[in-house]
C-alpha cells in the first residue's frame, strides 16, 4: 500500500488556484434560496460590463494558508428572507463543496450581507394576480 502512495506522490504537485476555490465557493452560495448574487467592486463591475462575461468569483476572496482556506464572501440577498439562516445555509454549502471537490479544510466563511434587493413592480402584480 505504501508503494502505490509514492508513486502517486512521485507523479507531480496538484495546485488548485485561489480562483478555482472563488468560483466553487461562489456557484456554492448562490445556490441558495434567498441569495440574489453575489456584490462586486466598482472595478469588477465595469470589467464584467466590457467583457460580457459573468464573472462567477466576484464578490468572494479566497486565502489559503498550508491546507487551510478562509472564504470571505460578498452578498446580495432578496428581501423579507430571514438574514442570519440564509447566511448559516451559504456558510454550509460554500464549506461542503469547497471541501468535497478540493480537498482543502475550510477554516472560516465569513459572509458579509452588501445589499437588500427589494421585489420587482412585476413579481409584486403576479403576486397580487395569484
Amino acid at each position: 500500500m505504501d508503494e502505490n502512495l509514492n508513486k502517486e506522490v512521485e507523479l507531480g504537485i496538484v495546485k488548485i488556484s485561489d480562483e478555482v476555490v472563488e468560483v466553487i465557493a461562489g456557484l456554492a452560495a448562490s445556490e441558495i434560496d434567498g441569495i440574489e448574487g453575489m456584490s462586486t467592486t466598482l472595478v469588477g463591475g465595469i470589467t464584467q460590463i466590457l467583457s460580457g462575461k459573468k464573472n462567477l468569483s466576484k464578490g468572494i476572496k479566497v486565502t489559503v494558508d498550508e491546507d487551510k482556506a478562509t472564504i470571505d464572501i460578498h452578498v446580495v440577498v432578496k428581501y423579507g428572507i430571514k438574514i442570519p439562516e440564509v447566511a448559516s445555509k451559504v456558510q454550509e454549502n460554500v464549506i461542503k463543496f469547497v471541501e468535497s471537490m478540493t480537498g482543502l479544510k475550510v477554516s472560516a466563511v465569513n459572509v458579509f450581507i452588501q445589499n437588500v434587493v427589494l421585489p420587482k413592480e412585476e413579481d409584486k402584480n403576479n403576486e397580487k394576480q395569484e
